[in-house]
């Protein structure tokens, strides 16, 4: 695939990731939330399993390791995760939840600090921190009670932590199982987690609530495109990109679900929120400024490998240098 293919990827799954919070505001008119998220991972789990299967991939977990990733990411990654999310979206609107959940890029460093002995903390890290709170607290105080908006936002700031912390006790393990393999386990696992804490919750069962054409349409949205689709595609750009260039997804993601959810459910867009989105945005900058960095110089080291040379320029390893021939030659950076 080309660069092109690669940003037209990384716009398609932004439109999809964006337009799942929509869906979720839709669904969650007439599902319990809980149930809801359970259904998601459901579908999506099937289609892990089945492509599992014809792909004949090996799916039994072998070591230790294996089932650490299985449970810390069904669990927390997948479970915990959604079932805070799909909860305190219940109290805001889906442009509101996208942003705050735009913070897990900023905790997961700070959680890795303590949970990884080989990440350090930076001052950067710090001020960082301090500027996605700040982002989420205008968020929260722009409207809302404790009941209400200020609830689901805090539901929402536990549901990134929980994902974040999920992600870095992954870094403690290699799995041995192929990815797909264990991508099907965690969706189980994760619907597994969130059938029995649903039922536990409000004795919710895929029995006893009332399927609407509006509810049905959102969760095969969510299973089959945001979810299975979604992480498919994730993957494939993570392989291709690397992880600071699709971490930016966490922005463009909050930017589509604000626009869909002003367009089609009539969802208000205040300064304060993006007052808010703007001061997390910063703070992920600020707690990622070093591989921003190196991906900025990597970025301008391959625009400038890929252009046509000047007939007075010559590239030696990667760098351009101008020649200049009178008596002698000499070789100059290239601008």
């Amino acid at each position: 695939m080309t660069k092109t293919e690669d940003v037209l990827l990384f716009g398609v799954l932004a439109l999809v990731w964006g337009t799942a919070f929509t869906a979720i505001e839709v669904g969650l008119e007439t599902l319990p939330p809980l149930l809801f998220a359970a259904a998601r991972l459901d579908i999506a789990a099937v289609i892990f399993v089945g492509a599992v299967l014809l792909g004949r991939l090996r799916w039994r977990p072998r070591t230790k390791a294996d089932l650490a990733l299985i449970l810390s990411n069904g669990i927390l990654v997948i479970g915990a995760h959604f079932a805070f999310s799909f909860i305190g979206q219940s109290y805001v609107t889906s442009g509101v939840a996208a942003i705050v959940l735009s913070f897990t890029p900023i905790i997961t460093p700070i959680i890795a600090i303590r949970v990884l002995s080989t990440e350090r903390i930076y001052v950067t890290d710090v001020v960082g921190l301090c500027a996605g709170l700040a982002g989420v607290i205008s968020i929260a105080i722009a409207g809302g009670s404790v009941d209400g908006q200020l609830l689901g936002i805090g539901l929402l700031l536990a549901s990134a932590v929980v994902f974040a912390l999920g992600s870095v006790l992954t870094e403690r393990w290699s799995a041995d199982l192929p990815t797909m393999a264990l991508h099907a386990w965690a969706m189980g696992t994760g619907a597994v987690f969130l059938h029995v804490t649903a039922y536990a919750y409000s004795g919710a069962t895929l029995r006893n609530v009332t399927w609407t054409p509006s509810a049905a349409a959102a969760l095969t949205y969510l299973g089959v495109f945001a979810t299975a689709g979604g992480f498919l595609l994730y993957f494939t750009l993570l392989e291709r990109t690397g992880a600071t260039n699709i971490s930016l997804i966490n922005y463009a993601t909050p930017i589509v679900a604000t626009v869909f959810g002003a367009a089609l459910l009539g969802e208000g867009i205040t300064m304060a929120t993006v007052a808010g989105f703007a001061l997390i945005v910063v703070g992920f900058a600020l707690c990622n400024i070093r591989p921003l960095w190196r991906l900025t110089r990597a970025t301008s080291n391959t625009a400038d490998h890929d252009r046509l040379l000047e007939r007075d320029e010559v590239r030696i390893q990667g760098n351009v240098y101008k020649t200049e021939t009178d008596s002698q030659t000499s070789l100059q950076p290239g601008d």
